[in-house]
């Protein structure tokens, strides 16, 4: 088993140590197997293993089937145990607590309220509890001496009908831990053109939209989530890479054809939620390789795009963000600039008013030694 928190040092830092922005990362992907196990016990739900390591080797095998829509199959187990006030509340709570151990110091925490309504919550208590949890979980961060800030990203399924619902909430409480609104789904038959509602009251309201983009389907996701979605932030946003042409290589010299919308994306300085180890899972980088090096991110970083490092799914991937840097370093010879760019580009990128993103860029200075 792949311990999420393994770490590497970089010219002799410790990755774990050092200040993190996590902008993808979902809160019914990110549980701890112990505590699937004891919520299932108390809810009398079956689980395929009640031994949280076998358990956590299960997730892990169902997640390497190389399709988004074989991935997707492990939350029917994760969101069983989320359909109490007390269960969301405990794993809000643990997830930022797990977060604050890997170094991360903001993090924005994405779910789907709809999908934690089948107890009897209304979704305005569902989005209560979560945000009950991540008090108590930055309460208990700042009691142990460090400090952590997490916000809620409201996600509305791209194949139901509940996105303007949950688009309204989303504005609703934004004054009560919500930063931002996002799509998730299969991208593929669901554009984020089918949810124009939805995207005129956040738009009206001048409420941050990141849409899932160019992980299960190609340029026409991403370009309508940029156009009719409005998307400061491409969820994932891997495959803008189908949109470069490699004209010639010479040694470690790349010349490059931009298309319209890879420019538009690298100019705009519009982020990637890239997540590495995610998008190997699901398929979504096939088309250049089966291995991290195959991976388009360092072609993306060295192109000048707003390449940011997330995990999507710490319990399926069997991940952390620091085992996410550390293999991107294995891999292509990162050094500590290197990954204090990538913190960076994230806290430029957060859903955060202009002073708090300076706030943060400059705790991240420090963090690197700057």
């Amino acid at each position: 088993m792949i311990d999420p928190f393994g770490d590497a040092r970089v010219e002799g830092v410790s990755i774990r140590s050092l200040p993190k922005v996590s902008l993808h990362d979902h809160l019914d992907g990110g549980l701890r197997p112990d505590t699937i196990v004891e919520l299932a016990d108390e809810a009398g739900i079956e689980v395929p293993e009640t031994d949280p390591v076998r358990l956590a080797g299960w997730f892990g095998r169902q997640s390497e089937a190389g399709s988004l829509e074989q991935y997707l199959e492990t939350f029917a187990v994760t969101t069983s145990v989320m359909q109490t006030r007390e269960g969301l509340q405990r794993v809000a709570r643990e997830y930022v607590e797990d977060l604050a151990d890997d170094g991360v110091v903001y993090g924005e925490v994405r779910w789907a309220p709809e999908q934690h309504v089948a107890g009897g919550l209304s979704l305005e208590e569902a989005i209560e509890a979560v945000q009950d949890g991540i008090y108590e979980g930055e309460d208990i961060v700042a009691d142990s001496g460090r400090s952590i800030r997490v916000g809620q990203l409201l996600t509305a399924m791209r194949q139901n009908s509940r996105s303007a619902e949950v688009a309204r909430l989303a504005v609703e409480f934004r004054e009560e831990g919500v930063v931002g609104f996002d799509l998730a789904g299969p991208e593929e038959g669901f554009p984020a053109s089918g949810h124009r509602e939805a995207i005129d009251i956040i738009g009206q309201a001048f409420l941050p939209a990141t849409i899932h983009a160019g992980e299960g389907a190609g340029l026409e996701s991403i370009r309508s989530a940029l156009l009719d979605g409005r998307a400061l932030r491409l969820g994932h946003g891997v495959r803008i890479a189908e949109d470069l042409d490699i004209v010639e290589t010479q040694g470690e010299e790349v010349r490059v054809r931009f298309g319209d919308l890879a420019r538009w994306v690298r100019d705009r300085e519009i982020p990637l939620e890239l997540a590495p180890s995610s998008n190997l899972q699901t398929g979504a980088i096939a088309q250049w390789g089966k291995q991290l090096e195959d991976h388009p991110f360092d072609l993306l970083y060295q192109l000048g795009f707003a390449v940011t490092v997330n995990t999507d799914n710490r319990l399926m991937s069997r991940t952390s963000l620091t085992r996410e840097l550390s293999q991107l370093v294995a891999a292509f010879g990162y050094g500590l600039d290197d990954i204090e760019a990538f913190q960076l580009n994230a806290a430029a990128a957060a859903f955060l008013p202009v002073e708090e993103r300076e706030e943060l860029i400059e705790l991240i200075g420090e963090g690197f030694g700057g």
